[in-house]
């Protein structure tokens, strides 16, 4: 009992990341499952098919490029709109900034069905035709609240001093900002982006509703659990899962090196 006291925190941390892993466990072993009917419900037996072949299903590549071109421009947007907002809201004093901090918060707590309708009215109000640039729009918006708080937690822990040391040095405001501010604040904007980037490919609400004819592949995951769910929908979610997990472990390495680096 001293022990399980002794070691609560790391025991509850480590089922809970448990929890939190075994559906990716579970997506990742049915990838090699050979099922005998439409459904990869239930485990047949072993097979390496839907690995060779991922995009043996039809549409299902068409719609992962789209995810991923929706995911890259839609985080390139809220990155650079998020970054110049953090910076605003952090080094500035104007009026309205009280609300505007409010206010950001306001797509992370609203429910996405709600935001989705909302954009959904204004397109069709405004005659936009729905389709690859209403769903950008949509995902820069939703994103947007995401970035600005990772960069603006990472900008008010920046220390003012360092720019001015730089501007003592007699760097100009361009030099100073690409050498001393954008590296102190990359980690908060690369958080940032990755967390736009899954959460635009990951979309399905606000993606459904201002999609039109455009099928994403979280819709296409969507409809095909309708009639049946291809196996290479599970490697597709093995590979970014694996993919993500290798540059969590990257930019963990990174970063120790860098400090052995500072230390020694």
């Amino acid at each position: 009992m001293r022990w399980v006291r002794r070691n609560l925190v790391v025991i509850a941390g480590l089922l809970t990341l448990a929890y939190m892993i075994l559906p990716n466990l579970v997506v990742m072993a049915f990838s090699f499952n050979k099922p005998k009917g439409r459904f990869n419900y239930s485990w047949q037996e072993f097979s390496l098919d839907a690995w060779k072949d991922p995009c043996g299903v039809a549409d299902m590549c068409e719609s992962l490029s789209l995810s991923l071109q929706l995911a890259a421009w839609a985080t390139l947007g809220a990155v650079l709109l998020g970054t110049m907002i953090a910076f605003a809201l952090v080094r500035y004093r104007f009026r309205a900034r009280g609300a505007i901090n409010s206010l950001i918060f306001l797509p992370m707590a609203m429910p996405e069905v709600v935001m989705a309708a909302s954009l959904l009215t204004l397109f069709l109000n405004m005659g936009i035709e729905l389709g690859f640039w209403t769903v950008l729009i949509a995902h820069i918006m939703f994103c947007l609240s995401f970035v600005v708080t990772a960069v603006k937690a990472r900008v008010m822990s920046m220390d003012p001093r360092l720019e001015e040391a730089a501007n003592d040095l007699y760097a100009g405001p361009v030099q100073t900002f690409l050498r001393v501010t954008l590296p102190i604040a990359a980690p908060g904007i690369a958080a940032g982006a990755l967390l736009a980037f899954a959460l635009s490919f990951d979309d399905f609400i606000i993606t459904n509703f201002n999609a039109g004819s455009t099928v994403t592949f979280p819709m296409f995951v969507w409809g095909s659990a309708q009639r049946g769910t291809p196996v290479q929908i599970n490697v597709i979610g093995t590979a970014m899962f694996v993919l993500a997990v290798l540059m969590v472990v990257a930019g963990q390495m990174i970063a120790n090196r860098r400090k052995k680096t500072a230390t020694a």
